[in-house]
């Protein structure tokens, strides 16, 4: 059987919810067939009672219409990929393969083992320093590192945590957090090797893709510190492996309160200036929205301009709404922990997303408000 999503195994997931699900829901990337809306696994305790409200979280949202399932290493300690891999292995007892789902995990940040140890410090070297993965220099803003052999370990580590044999994407989780301690031309270079190791990791079935998973670096005008250029950090992926590279996902934040990836003329090609959702678009890079509700922020009082555009019945229908119509983007990521969350969140599945002609109203009449 496969270890990781496939053309036929995501077409299988979407043809299960023919009838329930709305055109529009599912989108064809990179050759798979991936779902408007995904599950995060971000937020929370680091406790047994969220471990397993995100188990059974993850089991109905992928009962429901979701294949997209988000998380990262350093998410409550570890324990979001455990809660994670656990809904794996129950969905497979329900008769959902393997293939069906495309399952992203993040490595970068330095982060304990199911709890905060007393000595965070003691912890870490025995963990880390004492063992040679990571080397003087290594660590950026005293929490983060993409040196391969720190990756290579925290892939590992993932692996076990979700007890799966291939990640589908393996995010570098906010690479621009080494921008703050160096050099554009080192970072450039840690980039490279970091993009060298995860290609290897491709090689050795481990991951299918890779990419990176932002939060400032594809929103902010080019002349901050943590800017990216997209087309710099593909071009990095072609330097490495050349057009058959694997840098093939973005994840950033898309929300009514944080409209960059649409709004914000950033990133350069072919001569002129466009907004990341057009870059990524022409590059063949995959978007995937992150904070599609802002934590909860916008899951209430949203202005009057937005219900008339969008219509839908709640606020949150209509921040979800918004996100996963925007051009360019795939999948709009919503954090959910609770399988109530979920019943209400996915009533969506069956809306189909935002006409051109909505999506337009909506910022017309944004302007004017």
């Amino acid at each position: 059987m496969p270890t990781f999503a496939t053309p036929d195994g995501t077409k299988k997931y979407a043809a299960r919810f023919a009838g329930r699900a709305a055109a529009g829901h599912f989108r064809e990337q990179q050759g798979l067939w991936l779902s408007s809306i995904g599950i995060g696994t971000y937020l929370g305790e680091a406790d047994a009672r969220t471990d397993q409200g995100y188990t059974d979280a993850i089991v109905a949202a992928v009962e429901s219409g979701v294949n997209v399932i988000d998380t990262a290493i350093n998410y409550r300690f570890q324990r979001s990929e455990r809660s994670v891999g656990a809904a794996l292995a129950e969905l497979a007892r329900r008769g959902y393969g393997r293939e069906e789902l495309l399952i992203c995990t993040k490595g970068g940040f330095l982060t304990p083992d199911g709890d905060m140890p007393a000595n965070a410090t003691e912890y870490f070297n025995r963990e880390y320093v004492e063992t040679g993965i990571l080397q003087e220099g290594d660590v950026a803003a005293g929490c983060h590192s993409i040196a391969p052999k720190f990756i290579a370990d925290q892939l590992e580590r993932s692996l076990r945590n979700l007890g799966v044999e291939t990640i589908d994407v393996y995010y570098l989780h906010n690479p621009e957090t080494q921008l703050g301690e160096v050099p554009r031309e080192m970072f450039n270079t840690r980039v490279r090797s970091a993009f060298e190791f995860l290609e290897s990791a491709v090689a050795g079935a481990k991951i299918h893709f890779y990419g990176l998973a932002t939060w400032n670096a594809f929103r902010q005008g080019e002349n901050e510190q943590d800017f990216l250029s997209l087309a710099a950090m593909e071009s990095l992926g072609r330097d490495v492996a050349g057009l058959s590279h694997h840098f093939r996902f973005v994840q950033l934040p898309c929300n009514l309160g944080m409209t960059e990836a649409l709004t914000r003329a950033n990133q350069e090609l072919d001569g002129a200036r466009v907004p990341i959702v057009g870059a990524a678009s022409k590059i063949g890079i995959t978007l995937v929205a992150s904070a599609a509700m802002l934590q909860g922020k916008l899951s209430k009082g949203l202005p009057p301009f937005v219900t008339n555009a969008l219509g839908m019945k709640t606020d949150a229908e209509r921040a979800m709404q918004f996100v996963r119509s925007t051009p360019g983007i795939t999948t709009a990521l919503v954090g959910m922990s609770r399988v109530e969350h979920v019943r209400e969140n996915l009533t969506i599945v069956a809306v189909p997303p935002a006409s051109q002609e909505q999506f337009s109203k909506l910022f017309q009449r944004g302007e004017k408000a």
